[in-house]
């Protein structure tokens, strides 16, 4: 098992899971995070850090595709291991919309430390 992120993540990315994962295991895009599954402990200290509920076991049903998108882009995007205030401005605005993958997603890679 391993933890993913999902598209609830895109256009909020409020990084607090970021500061309490001990293997550093989180990537980050233009405008969401993503977990390496190979990197992950499978502690589940993150999940309950998300606002956006957007982190969750890939032993749920239907995360195929987010397990996927995990693995590829945190192989191309940088590491991120703290906050750094990179949480948008608007991430409120965009908790709980659905479909923000098809309207938001960017292949861009963020800042990083």
């Amino acid at each position: 098992m391993t933890y993913v992120v999902t598209d609830a993540c895109i256009r909020c990315k409020y990084m607090d899971c970021v500061e309490v994962c001990p293997v550093d295991c989180f990537y980050e895009g233009e405008n969401m995070l993503v977990i390496n599954p190979s990197e992950c402990i499978d502690c589940g200290v993150c999940e309950p850090e998300c606002p956006a509920e957007a982190i969750l076991p890939d032993t749920e049903n239907g995360l195929e595709k987010w397990l996927e998108v995990n693995r590829t882009y945190s192989e191309q995007w940088p590491n991120v291991t703290s906050n750094n205030g990179q949480t948008p401005d608007d991430a409120d605005e965009h908790k709980g919309e659905e479909g923000k993958f098809d309207k938001y997603f960017s292949a861009e890679p963020g800042e990083g430390d």
